[in-house]
């Protein structure tokens, strides 16, 4: 209806048509059309402060350029107007003046190598227990495929913490070969040696990558606990499987046109997600921030005698 009032308006300013004759064509009633003009130049004090509150949300969803939902644009209100928005409202009004935001598509995660498993299967030692309340503690990993340039392929291997949603660790590679998967638990020992658990878990799936014997051995020299998801079931490391999906939904990795600007995407949405992008469950923290938290917590917690090893940030 507000479409048909919109063309009627405009037909008008050009002055061709008769604005009777124009509402019976488009079957709608004069008072209404002469009530939508009214509310065009005489707005009231809902539609400013409509519009007011749009041009907070429009800034919010636009910041850093990366696609937000709405969650994510109340956060962002919140912290940069201090102005706390209700989540209908901003749903309202991102309907209202047309700004759609990204949804995430449940697409199951193809298998990428198929091979037969002849190495050692560990038990799920985690058993959907994420939220530990310690900091690198219970550590989250796997592997996704990357589509950009026209239906090319690259291969994103990372590590997560469980606790506070925080990418340690990644690498990327144009292949499956089994050394990125290697490189990527390297980094994790490179730069936070000093700050993992002494209880350290890693939680995979049962994929060849995760059951070769070069990988077991590197976690176990290192006093790595191993734990793996029960075959076929993706929830067992959903925490990990959600960061994927919100990558692939908020950053449009399809229009990198070449592998290196793929690489730059990866590595500025990363620092984005680590350090600028507060989430709900964290109690509207970055990842950093929370990981903060927890270890300070933890310091307050341990014996006054306890040292605190250097930290390395990538």
């Amino acid at each position: 209806m507000q479409e048909r009032f919109k063309i009627i308006y405009e037909m008008s300013l050009k002055g061709r048509l008769d604005i009777q004759y124009m509402c019976q064509i488009a079957h709608v009633s004069r008072s209404g059309y002469y009530a939508y003009v009214k509310r065009l130049k005489y707005p009231s004090s809902k539609e400013l402060q409509d519009h007011f509150d749009f041009q907070m949300i429009k800034a919010a969803y636009e910041y850093k350029s990366w696609k937000k939902g709405a969650k994510q644009i109340r956060m962002r209100i919140e912290r940069d107007y201090g102005i706390i928005m209700n989540l209908k409202k901003i749903r309202r009004l991102m309907k209202k003046y047309n700004l759609v935001c990204p949804l995430r598509k449940r697409n199951p995660i193809k298998a990428m190598i198929k091979a037969q498993q002849s190495h050692r299967i560990y038990k799920n030692v985690i058993n959907r227990d994420f939220l530990q309340g310690k900091s690198k503690k219970v550590l989250l990993t796997d592997i996704t495929y990357l589509t950009y340039a026209n239906g090319k392929r690259a291969y994103l291997s990372v590590i997560k913490d469980a606790s506070t949603r925080m990418i340690l660790s990644w690498q990327l590679s144009l292949t499956l070969d089994l050394r990125f998967v290697i490189n990527t638990v390297n980094e994790i020992l490179d730069f936070y040696k000093g700050e993992l658990d002494l209880n350290v878990i890693i939680h995979s799936d049962q994929g060849v990558h995760y059951t070769s014997i070069a990988y077991q051995e590197l976690l176990k020299g290192n006093g790595i606990t191993q734990s793996m998801s029960r075959r076929g079931n993706c929830w067992d490391n959903a925490p990990q499987e959600s960061f994927f999906a919100i990558l692939k939904t908020e950053s449009e990795l399809h229009k990198c046109t070449s592998y290196e600007k793929l690489v730059n995407t990866i590595i500025e949405y990363i620092k984005y997600y680590n350090y600028d992008r507060p989430q709900w469950s964290l109690n509207r923290m970055t990842p950093y921030e929370y990981d903060r938290y927890l270890t300070k917590r933890r310091h307050l917690l341990l014996p006054s005698t306890y040292i605190k090893s250097q930290i390395i940030y990538a």
